[in-house]
């Protein structure tokens, strides 16, 4: 089965930093940030689908304030084959999408952390989805 990215954008996005406090703090306190990424789908039409792409960084602290940060990026998929086997609809909503678009996703996210005065954010340049899939049928 194959597929076509026939459009894709920022469906939703939140960047807070409660209070000057908290901006000051997260340099130091970015380490205690997990990044975090979800994927879901849903079908649009009978050969269109939604990918969502989600991004965002949580603290693993309960005590301190926290910023608020995610970013869903959508991206529409139009599929070239009628039939559609379970496993190949999974593997390109789960992986091959996810890799397309990685980058770009990654580059909006750490543009606003720049633009925001922080210049360290360290978020991997790459993402193995096949092996994210592979566990994820494991479990």
């Amino acid at each position: 089965m194959s597929y076509k990215i026939i459009g894709k954008y920022i469906k939703d996005l939140k960047f807070s930093i409660p209070n000057p406090k908290t901006f000051f703090l997260l340099s130091k306190d970015i380490a205690k940030y997990k990044i975090n990424i979800d994927i879901k789908s849903s079908q649009i039409k009978q050969n269109i689908i939604e990918v969502l792409t989600s991004l965002s960084l949580t603290s693993e602290e309960k005590n301190f304030e926290k910023i608020n940060t995610k970013i869903i990026f959508s991206t529409i998929v139009e599929l070239n084959n009628e039939k559609t086997v379970k496993e190949e609809m999974e593997k390109i909503i789960l992986i091959k999408v996810p890799s397309e678009i990685y980058s770009e996703l990654r580059g909006i996210f750490i543009f606003l952390f720049e633009n925001s005065g922080f210049k360290d954010v360290q978020i991997s340049k790459e993402v193995d989805f096949e092996r994210l899939y592979r566990m994820r049928k494991v479990q």
